[in-house]
C-alpha cells in the first residue's frame, strides 16, 4: 500500500495511534538520500543552462539526459529505501520544472531560436514550450489519484525534454544534417510539438506499468539488447529516434482509442 493510501486508510488496530504518529512523522521528514539524486538531476540543468549560454549546445543536451536519468532514480530510490515524503514530492516537481521546462527551453532559444526572425517569435515558441511544462506538470501533481496508472496523460516533460535535447545534440555534433536556412524552422517545429504534446491529453504508455521483477520472454529481452547496442553505437540518433516514436505513439494510441470508441458506439445504435 503506498504512502498516501496510508494516509487515507489508516491501521484500525490498537497500534493506530502509534502507526499514525509514524505516518504523519515520515509524511513531513526530509531524506537525504533521494532528495540528493533531485538535486544532482537539478545541478545537471542548472549546468546544462550554464553550457549553452556559452555555446556548448552538444554537452549542454547530454547534461538534460543526465538529469533525466537522475529524476528517474530519485523515486526509485524512496521506494526501495521506503523514504518517500512530502517534502521529496514537492522538491522532485520543482527540480523537474527547472530540468524539463526551463532548461530545454533555454538551450533551444540559445542555439537556434534567439535570431529567429526579429527574435520575438523565438522566444514566444521557447515561452509556449516552458508554459505547457509548467501545465503539464501541475496536471500530473492534481490528477495523480484519479488518472489511469498504465498510461500518462499528455507527453511527460522528461520525454518532451529529452525530443528538444536530442534534436540539438543531434545535429551539433553533425549526426543529423540540416541545411542552415531551414534549421530554425524544424528547431521551432520541434519544440513546438514538443511543447504542445505535453498539454494534450492524449494516452502515453507509463513505465510505471512495467514490473521489471518478472521474467520476461526471449524476444523481448532480444530487443532490449539491440536497443541497449544501438544507443551505445550512436546516441544521439538511436536516443532522438526513441522519443519522436514515443511522442507519436501518444497520437496513435489516441486516434485508435478513439476509432474503437466510435465503433462500439455505431454497434451499440
Amino acid at each position: 500500500m503506498s504512502h498516501q493510501d496510508d494516509l487515507h486508510y489508516p491501521n484500525t488496530s490498537k497500534s493506530e495511534p502509534a502507526d499514525e504518529a509514524q505516518v504523519h512523522h515520515r509524511h513531513k521528514s526530509i531524506y537525504l538520500l533521494p532528495n540528493a539524486f533531485t538535486t544532482a538531476a537539478l545541478f545537471c540543468a542548472f549546468f546544462a543552462i550554464v553550457k549553452a549560454m556559452s555555446g556548448d549546445f552538444a554537452f549542454a543536451a547530454i547534461l538534460i539526459f543526465f538529469s533525466m536519468v537522475l529524476d528517474g532514480m530519485d523515486g526509485r530510490v524512496a521506494r526501495m529505501t521506503n523514504t518517500q515524503s512530502a517534502f521529496g514530492e514537492q522538491y522532485d516537481s520543482l527540480a523537474d520544472m527547472v530540468s524539463f521546462g526551463v532548461a530545454p527551453a533555454l538551450i533551444m532559444f540559445q542555439w537556434q531560436l534567439k535570431d529567429f526572425g526579429t527574435g520575438r517569435l523565438g522566444l514566444i515558441v521557447a515561452f509556449v514550450y516552458c508554459v505547457c511544462a509548467a501545465l503539464r506538470l501541475a496536471r500530473f501533481n492534481t490528477n495523480i489519484a484519479v488518472v489511469d496508472k498504465r498510461f500518462f496523460q499528455g507527453l511527460p516533460s522528461p520525454s518532451a525534454a529529452a525530443l528538444v535535447a536530442g534534436f540539438v545534440w543531434l545535429v551539433s555534433e553533425n549526426r543529423l544534417d540540416v541545411q542552415d536556412s531551414v534549421l530554425p524552422w524544424v528547431a521551432l517545429a520541434v519544440t513546438l510539438f514538443a511543447g504542445l504534446s505535453m498539454i494534450t491529453t492524449l494516452p502515453y504508455y507509463s513505465g510505471k506499468a512495467m514490473d521489471v521483477r518478472h521474467s520476461v520472454s526471449f524476444p523481448k529481452l532480444l530487443v532490449a539488447l539491440a536497443v541497449g547496442l544501438a544507443i551505445v553505437s550512436n546516441p544521439p540518433l538511436t536516443l532522438f529516434a526513441l522519443f519522436v516514436a514515443y511522442a507519436l505513439s501518444g497520437y496513435l494510441i489516441g486516434f485508435l482509442k478513439r476509432k474503437k470508441s466510435q465503433s462500439t458506439v455505431e454497434n451499440n445504435h
